[in-house]
């Protein structure tokens, strides 16, 4: 069967038999999906009990939970990433920090201070290194963002997150920073490690057929917004990770990679109220200005909350 048949068919399927009222967008939507999978289907000769075999997979990938995980992991959340930057670049947005993937492991009502906070909860202080972050948040002017909200989230040790992980206290290593009358924010946590897809789980069992690993880099993520200004999604990630620039999510990116500064010198040390040394990460947001050109750049999904 011809592209140009298959096109004749499906169209004849999702519009032409259409008796009520549809959802053009939908509709669209629908028609180049099935379209092209009926043309994948022909091109690449899937026989039935492939294709069977591929609804059981993702059917149970969403009783795992895992859609959200396999999105990025296929490059899809990347690729949605890079069409944004496009469109800000049409639209004359230059110079803003860098976003990447937000990942499935947001969780909203985390608790929320002004200036400072404490993420980790002291569970795996005997084991952990201490890091302090700080920076400003600005607008592209460079003018500093009194009251802008960063949203941190990111793993303990085990590479596991409070929520999805019962054994972590509740919100721990998550939190919402007001930035304080100058636009800084800081705050104090535990150096993460990177974490894998789960083994056995969906998308690990899809990305061995692929001969690809499911690692990423230790990270830390973040949604900073202020009134007037456009939310940016992003992540830093550890320098010197040995996953660093092989994230089976592709969310590593120039610019998000920012320096790891050990501090050893007792006097810092005592200043903190430590007794060993500690990691320290300094590290600025730059946000943009709403645009009505510019794509819409909160983005509507579901996502958990406590």
């Amino acid at each position: 069967m011809t592209h140009n048949d298959i096109d004749k068919l499906v169209q004849n399927w999702i519009i032409d038999t259409a008796t009520r009222p549809a959802n053009p967008r939908v509709q669209a939507v629908v028609l180049r999906l099935v379209g092209d999978l009926c043309k994948a289907i022909e091109d690449l000769d899937i026989q039935p009990s492939e294709f069977w075999k591929g609804l059981e997979y993702l059917t149970n990938a969403g009783k795992n939970n895992e859609l959200g995980l396999l999105a990025p992991g296929l490059g899809l959340e990347r690729f949605l990433d890079i069409r944004a930057d496009e469109a800000e670049a049409r639209a004359g947005l230059q110079g803003g920090t860098p976003r990447t993937i937000e990942g499935p492991l947001y969780v909203a009502g985390a608790p929320a201070s002004t200036g400072f906070a404490r993420l980790d909860d002291g569970s795996e202080s005997a084991e952990a290194e201490v890091l302090f972050m700080q920076g400003t948040v600005y607008d592209e002017a460079g003018q500093p963002l009194p009251g802008a909200k960063v949203e941190v989230w990111h793993a303990n040790l085990m590479g596991n997150y409070s929520f999805f992980d019962a054994s972590q206290s509740h919100f721990n290593l998550r939190r919402t920073i007001i930035a304080d009358e100058q636009g800084r924010y800081q705050f104090r946590s535990i150096l993460p490690k990177g974490y894998g897809c789960p083994p056995g789980g969906s998308t690990q069992c899809l990305l061995d057929q692929l001969g690809r690993h499911g690692q990423r880099p230790a990270h830390i993520h973040f949604f900073v917004s202020a009134g007037g200004h456009r939310k940016l999604t992003t992540q830093i990630n550890i320098d010197g990770d040995e996953y660093l620039w092989d994230d089976f999510a592709f969310a590593s990116r120039e610019g998000l990679v920012p320096a790891v500064s050990k501090v050893t010198d007792p006097a810092a040390i005592a200043q903190k109220d430590l007794r060993q040394p500690y990691s320290s990460i300094d590290f600025d947001f730059r946000l943009y200005g709403e645009r009505p050109a510019a794509p819409e750049a909160e983005v509507a999904r579901v996502r958990a909350a406590a």
